[in-house]
């Protein structure tokens, strides 16, 4: 499950541009850090780390308020839906890429899988055995990595193989996290057990879901707002928000502080 993921949409490129005009710094680049541009201002001790404290600081002072609850967006999906790896591409993922800061993400991977009581296998899958074992696999990267997550999916969608996109996407994305650990759960009750829960979530929809995929806004679902999500995501997250809207939804420009070299 993706949530409270509250990366700077722009930020790689922002802090790539971004140069200190003084001195040697400004001749010289910095060296690079083990963490990925996305992850930058994660925390304070990243941004230590990668030099970039200042840009962090300038881009916290445009995020909206925090008293404010995020719009919940709640996906219950296949890794080999079609239509899923549509939405998630080109809706899901760009738009949380812009209002991430406004937005929480729960990724559910399932959809109309069923649970069976088989020697060979545990559930059955729409798409067949390769999508149970995309659906296991993309389980245990949600529940291993969590903030980076949703980037690690939307990268393995974007692939022309799913399945074997995954550890270069892990590898990219989170590379703190090791291959063999999603390996483990996958191989282990672990795996399982993320996939009953998913399963358990998935059946206690209301109303019932009848395909995928589907999406429910602050655990709502309507088919208004699945229309709507459909089309744009983008415009019903900025409408759903209670608060300040960000620049992104109002179309403001916000002056941040930066150089070229």
């Amino acid at each position: 499950m993706v949530s409270n993921m509250r990366l700077s949409a722009l930020l790689p490129v922002f802090l790539l541009l971004c140069s200190d005009s003084r001195g040697s710094e400004a001749s010289h680049p910095k060296p690079a850090c083990r963490y990925p541009p996305s992850q930058w201002c994660r925390s304070l001790e990243i941004a230590i780390e990668c030099k970039v404290q200042k840009q962090c600081m300038e881009l916290n002072a445009t995020r909206p308020n925090r008293a404010v609850p995020p719009v919940f967006v709640s996906l219950y999906y296949e890794s080999l839906c079609p239509a899923c790896r549509v939405f998630i591409t080109q809706q899901l993922f760009p738009t949380w890429t812009m209002l991430q800061d406004i937005m929480a993400v729960t990724l559910v991977p399932y959809g109309n899988a069923k649970e069976v009581s088989s020697a060979n296998s545990l559930f059955t899958c729409q798409h067949g055995e390769l999508e149970c074992r995309g659906n296991l696999i993309e389980a245990c990267i949600i529940h291993l990595t969590r903030h980076s997550a949703l980037q690690i999916i939307n990268c393995m969608e974007s692939a022309a193989d799913v399945l074997n996109a995954a550890q270069p996407c892990l590898q990219l994305y989170a590379p703190s996290v090791s291959w063999s650990s999603v390996d483990s759960c996958v191989k282990t009750g672990q795996g399982y057990r993320l996939m009953h829960a998913n399963a358990v979530m998935t059946r206690a929809l209301n109303p019932p879901h009848t395909h995928v995929p589907w999406v429910t806004f602050n655990g709502e679902y309507t088919e208004e707002n699945e229309d709507r999500a459909m089309s744009s995501l983008f415009q019903l997250v900025c409408q759903l928000y209670k608060g300040v809207k960000p620049p992104a939804c109002t179309g403001a420009q916000v002056r941040l502080n930066r150089g070229f070299c």
